[in-house]
């Protein structure tokens, strides 16, 4: 799936905890995000905060697959 911007990605983590009958209480303990954090990301707020928004995806089991129409160099150190 082509996410194309936070509002989308908001809507697919809503309906995913949803699926998961999680409340927002237990993905925000299980991402160790806030609860307001988690319901401004599901109502489609931009932030910053990049590597909160991952956690509360790695939590519900999402995976992040990012495609490039540029090659990447196989040098890049990722760690």
């Amino acid at each position: 799936m082509i996410i194309d911007g936070a509002k989308k990605l908001g809507i697919i983590i809503k309906e995913t905890r949803k699926s998961q009958k999680l409340t927002q209480a237990d993905l925000a303990l299980a991402a160790n995000v806030g609860i307001r954090f988690l319901v401004d990301i599901e109502n489609g707020k931009t932030t910053a905060q990049i590597g909160k928004v991952i956690d509360v995806c790695l939590a519900l089991g999402l995976k992040i697959d990012i495609q490039s129409s540029f090659k990447i160099s196989s040098e890049v150190n990722f760690e």
